[in-house]
């Protein structure tokens, strides 16, 4: 897989990724608790966004509602002009493993598989041979920084290095877009901002949309955009 200019999208015209009306509850006996109330975002190919707000907002939720691991209540998600609306659970799951890629705080990685086996198991799941899965692996490894340590398996491997396989494992089927959940939390300063540099330069030189929910202020600030979550509504600033 060549890391090329646009090298991830279909058309800049459609956006990545699209919530229109997007409501969430959860109910608790007779309690209910709105987590999502009338979410709507767009996003288009290349560009990345910043989701903040504060613990317990949602914006777990609205990551899980947007690639298609939770359906929402109410609204409409559209993944690359596509309502998914009235997908069954088959399609969904097609849709997801074909678009969409996710990257969590903490990598899970298979720690008896290498670096190149764990960016090539998504790819061989795909139904891509092995030869040409290792080579798209081993090209993304050598994009992020990675090409001396693609033969270690996790343990060998630094907090940082780690979060990069999970970065190259999440891109390795060329999604659409990219949905992050804290994927600099569990690092240290100087390894996060390193991993945020490389997620930068990921997006911006691929096309690839990106929606990453952070703590760190200082990181939303350098994205594209900002938004933010607060009592199930999404503000932009």
């Amino acid at each position: 897989m060549a890391m090329t200019e646009g090298g991830y999208s279909e058309s800049e015209s459609v956006p990545a990724l699209a919530l229109s009306g997007v409501e969430r509850t959860y109910r608790q006996g007779d309690s209910a608790l709105h987590v999502l109330r009338g979410i709507e975002l767009e996003m288009k190919p290349g560009e990345i966004v910043g989701l903040v707000g504060p613990s317990g907002a949602g914006k777990s939720t609205l990551l899980h509602v947007a690639g298609l691991l939770e359906r929402p209540d109410t609204g409409t998600v559209f993944i690359s002009g596509v309502d998914t609306t009235r997908m069954d659970d088959g399609e969904r799951t097609a849709v997801r493993r074909r678009q969409i890629g996710f990257v969590y705080q903490f990598h899970h990685l298979l720690p008896e598989f290498t670096a190149l086996e764990n960016v090539s198991l998504p790819q061989r799941i795909a139904g891509l041979g092995q030869d040409v899965a290792e080579e798209r692996a081993g090209e993304l490894l050598t994009f992020l920084g990675l090409g001396e340590r693609k033969t270690h398996r996790p343990g060998e491997l630094s907090g940082g290095e780690q979060q990069r396989v999970a970065i190259a494992r999440a891109v390795a089927n060329a999604p659409h877009i990219l949905l992050a959940d804290e994927p600099t939390g569990n690092l240290d300063p100087d390894t996060a901002e390193y991993v945020f540099d490389i997620l930068l330069r990921l997006v911006h030189g691929t096309g690839l949309a990106a929606l990453i929910a952070t703590h760190n202020l200082e990181f939303a600030e350098r994205m594209d955009r900002r938004v933010t979550l607060r009592e199930g509504k999404l503000i932009e600033l």
